[in-house]
């Protein structure tokens, strides 16, 4: 049983769910598919996970133009990330229970089992086969946002291109020099490395790298953006973990990674858009706790990346059933509605609590083990600026997000709760985002399963950790609590930036108007140029026309009488040519 399991990767099974779906003229056989395709996959890993060797299940082996490809390597750092990924796919099977698009159902499926085999590739060429087809399938979920998503799909789908083949030719080079492509620690020193550390950083939003994210997730469909928020971030995060644990430039990157998402935030009317900034911070979390790579930073990572995908999912989900009942996520157009749509409000709130590290809600442990990790390694304003981006986080997605949609001032507008469907799955997310973070008798409940599966021994050593001290919980709550005074003394003075209806730009200015307005000018000045190209030949073979017709016409020179002697001149001369060409040559 093992060894059959073993031939083949389970994502292949998602994929060909997708291709299936694409055919399947039932939508109810279409919705069977979204939930129990990846419910298949979830048991089949952990089938083969726990009946693995030490170095985990590896297997699906097959060779390629001479280089033997590794479909499969199920290990403790793989499934992690292989069960959320699968247990995501059925919370957005269930979220999406009401969309009818076929075209949704089947990119989602193939997109769900694109990240579940590049997390399993065992080589860079398998990886680099499942990172294309991520970006292939995800794109057709943008394009289905509406007429405002095609180009911003195509500005997706040019910079996951790009992604591609940096990563293709990284992987090229240290396949040559090394003579492997095997996917473990590479090292931004080794051959390639720096161009696979620049493809793993484009997906995972990198500063001036990272616009794809809020120019293509808030224009998705109501359940597309929700099922973008899951994989290509966080597969970014598994790749730079694989490859590039301990990197210090990383600690630094993610550092500003956390920093600059806060002030955009803050200005943004869309609340889509601020949740897509709010991405961007949390993922700068696990950037630095990578750039760090001790055992309790890359625990933190794994931990995080775990409870990132629940509650970002969360508030996505909440402010996709918001988006689905009113028509719009903009704050400016939004208020009140938590008259009628009770539920919806309290599930935003328990997303909004656990985003900003309440204790006993998911991202308390999580990020505390990151921030933990930073202080123990001695980097100082690193460690500050996470503390900062821990209160902004709280005021853009904990209070802003909740606050403009649900409450504030009210809208007028009286929509009906979210349907059953999205209310159950934000209703399980909410409930792990509570579970995976509660305490009992100073041990872990829901967590401890958790952290049985982290890459490194919890209970003893550099990886040991307990966030439930008295000093760090109330450490947390006042930093929790400064900020929220903060929000509330600027919105009281009036001096908390208003919800205005416009666009906001930061580094895409340079390529979205910038890099617009140059291309205007060069195909004005080309277009220009042209015209006095050919106004230029224009006049120069009207010129050139006219001196022939005044030589050739029957009026022209060559017309008119000549003496005799001029021909025989002309004879001479031409028999004097020919005699010197005849002796020359």
């Amino acid at each position: 049983m093992i060894n059959f399991l073993t031939s083949f990767s389970p994502a292949f099974i998602l994929i060909a769910a997708g291709i299936v779906a694409a055919f399947t003229p039932l939508y109810q056989g279409r919705k069977f598919l979204m939930i129990a395709a990846p419910a298949l996959v979830l048991v089949l890993i952990n089938i083969m996970y726990l009946n693995g060797d030490a170095d985990g299940a590896l297997g699906g082996y097959f060779q390629v133009a001479g280089i033997e490809l590794t479909t499969i390597r199920i290990d403790n750092i793989s499934i992690i990330w292989g069960n959320i990924f699968a247990f995501a796919g059925i919370l957005n099977g269930i979220f999406g229970l009401h969309e009818k698009c076929k075209i949704t159902d089947t990119s989602a499926l193939i997109y769900t089992g694109a990240g579940l085999g590049a997390v399993f590739a065992g080589d860079l060429i398998t990886l680099f086969m499942f990172w294309e087809l991520l970006a292939l399938s995800s794109v057709f979920i943008v394009w289905r946002g509406g007429k405002e998503s095609y180009p911003a799909g195509m500005r997706y789908l040019a910079m996951h291109i790009l992604s591609g083949v940096l990563l293709l030719a990284g992987a090229v080079i240290y396949g040559k020099a090394t003579g492997s492509y095997e996917f473990n620690n590479i090292g931004i020193d080794a051959p390639g490395g720096k161009l696979m550390l620049l493809a793993f950083g484009i997906k995972a939003g990198f500063p001036f790298l990272h616009n794809w994210i809020q120019d293509s997730y808030p224009k998705s469909s109501v359940t597309g953006t929700v099922i973008l928020s899951v994989f290509t971030t966080k597969l970014a995060i598994y790749a730079l973990l694989r490859g590039f644990a301990g990197t210090e430039i990383l600690i630094y990157i993610g550092g500003v990674m956390t920093v600059f998402p806060v002030f955009f935030a803050v200005l943004e009317n869309d609340l889509r858009k601020v949740l897509s900034y709010s991405l961007n911070n949390q993922l700068g979390f696990m950037v630095a706790g990578i750039g760090i790579g001790s055992s309790l930073a890359l625990n933190g990572v794994a931990a995080h990346v775990v409870v990132d995908i629940l509650f970002k999912g969360l508030l996505f989900m909440s402010m996709g059933a918001v988006l689905h009942r009113v028509g719009t996520a903009k704050a400016s157009e939004l208020g009140g509605l938590f008259r009628t749509m009770p539920l919806t409000t309290l599930f935003c709130l328990i997303g909004a609590g656990s985003i900003s590290a309440f204790p006993m809600m998911g991202g308390f442990i999580s990020k505390s083990m990151i921030i933990a990790a930073m202080f123990e390694g001695h980097h100082y304003i690193v460690f500050g600026m996470l503390l900062f981006a821990s209160a902004g986080v709280l005021e853009h997605s904990g209070i802003k997000v909740p606050y403009f949609a649900f409450f504030s001032h009210d809208s007028g507008k009286r929509p009906k709760e979210a349907p059953w469907n999205m209310l159950v799955a934000m209703g399980i997310a909410s409930f792990l985002c509570i579970y995976l973070a509660w305490p009992w008798g100073g041990e872990f409940v829901g967590f401890k399963g958790l952290y049985a599966m982290l890459p490194h021994d919890t209970t003893t050593g550099a990886a040991e950790f307990h966030p439930y001290t008295a000093d760090h919980v109330v450490f947390q709550m006042q930093l929790l609590m400064g900020a929220m005074f903060a929000f509330t003394f600027l919105k009281r003075f009036g001096w908390y930036p208003p919800e205005r209806r416009a666009q906001i730009l930061d580094f895409d200015w340079t390529y979205r108007r910038l890099g617009l307005n140059l291309l205007k000018w060069i195909d004005a000045m080309w277009t220009r140029l042209g015209a006095l190209i050919i106004y230029m030949l224009k006049t120069m073979f009207g010129r050139i026309g006219t001196r022939l017709y005044h030589v050739f016409s029957p009026a022209g020179a060559l017309s008119q009488a000549a003496p005799s002697g001029i021909a025989a001149v002309f004879t001479a001369a031409m028999l004097a040519a020919l005699l010197l060409g005849a002796y020359l040559f």
